[in-house]
């Protein structure tokens, strides 16, 4: 079973929609600054990969539903959608949900009524959606509310759904970071040796699903699978075993082997342990496709926009969307100097690579071993 994905919209600090996103990535340009939304004299890193909206007024509340509800209403206008979402579901995936606006309230900021904090709230309010769920699966929960979204249609469940991914940063987990990182890094270089560790971002995705041949309007690509499992094998390293099922899982229920793969979107967070991990997993998984030919192109957005936290499995898979239709893939920011594990594969640097994708791979890992792999294909 296939699923066409009909719509796409997205928030980040390099866009303010999906396609000036992909725009700027293919141009090398990065959404990294000093930190604004909170004083960082306290902590030992200073960078963040931030949507520059808050005004003079410094920090405000609910910036995460916010950009939810902007990626939600980009993703239907493509789809040839209208404003009611009350007959098709919304699955939301986030790490820290609307944290920041919790920590604003604590340090005397504007009060927040708990509703607020649930996205369902505002989805209501706006499009009339009366069926929404959120999903807390670390950095891999969009891609896991994908996969919530092909099971809801192929059991019936509903014909579209509209999946989504938001957060902020929260000072708190900026901290939490700051503290658990040994180097302290200036810049998100995924698989590049000067890699010193995560660097956050913000932002929002959303796309719509539908069954195959069901939409509005023409599809932007076809979803053919996505496989999960979470193999609980440490609480922060990530787990090469863990990783090699999720990505024999997606393959399967593809019904592909690697040599289809035309286009790799790598986790690529910049820390030593996932780009060892992931880059030694990817080289041995595309052995025999190097061996009868280049093997796939692969790429890291988190170079350009930081780690998004919960949508960042889902943007990248817009992104991946974006390459199969412009023709042009985004390339690794920063990356001059790659990690041995790396050695062998085809990461785009320099300029995006012209290239024609047919069939593309996303990568999203979390934290205790929350794995998630999505194979997208050319409409």
């Amino acid at each position: 079973m296939t699923w066409d994905i009909t719509g796409l919209g997205a928030v980040s600090s390099v866009g303010a929609d999906a396609r000036a996103t992909y725009d700027a990535l293919c141009a090398g340009r990065d959404g990294r600054g000093r930190v604004r939304c909170f004083d960082p004299a306290a902590y030992r890193a200073g960078h963040a990969y931030e949507i520059d909206d808050r005004g003079a007024d410094g920090d405000r509340p609910l910036r995460a539903t916010g950009w939810l509800l902007t990626a939600v209403e980009q993703a239907v206008a493509d789809a040839g959608l209208g404003d009611d979402l009350g007959d098709i579901p919304v699955l939301v995936g986030t790490t820290l949900r609307e944290q920041r606006s919790v920590e604003l309230w604590w340090r005397g900021g504007p009060p927040v009524p708990v509703d607020e904090l649930h996205f369902g709230t505002a989805l209501r309010r706006r499009f009339g959606a009366t069926t929404s769920y959120t999903f807390a699966n670390a950095c891999a929960a969009s891609l896991y509310a994908l996969g919530m979204a092909t099971d809801m249609i192929a059991l019936s469940q509903a014909d579209t759904v509209v999946v989504a991914g938001t957060d902020s940063i929260a000072e708190s987990t900026f901290a939490a970071m700051d503290r658990a990182q040994t180097l302290v890094p200036d810049a998100a270089r995924p698989f590049d040796r000067a890699h010193k560790g995560m660097v956050m971002g913000e932002g929002a995705v959303a796309v719509v699903l539908t069954r195959a041949g069901a939409g509005r309007g023409s599809a932007a690509a076809r979803l053919r699978a996505v496989g999960l499992n979470c193999d609980a094998g440490h609480p922060t390293a990530p787990d090469p075993a863990g990783i090699a099922a999720g990505v024999r899982d997606a393959h399967r229920r593809a019904g592909v082997s690697p040599d289809a793969i035309d286009l790799v979107m790598l986790h690529g967070t910049g820390t030593a342990r996932n780009d060892e991990t992931e880059a030694a997993v990817m080289s041995e998984f595309f052995a025999d496709a190097d061996a009868d030919g280049p093997g796939p192109l692969m790429t890291a957005i988190k170079s350009g926009v930081g780690h998004t936290l919960g949508g960042s499995g889902l943007l990248s898979l817009v992104m991946a969307v974006l390459s199969m239709r412009h023709g042009t893939v985004p390339p690794v920011i920063g990356l001059s100097d790659p990690i041995d594990e790396a050695a062998g594969l085809r990461l785009v640097h320099g300029t995006g690579a012209p290239a024609r994708i047919g069939l593309a791979q996303v990568n999203a890992f979390g934290f205790g071993g929350i794995n998630a792999v999505a194979v997208v294909e050319k409409a």
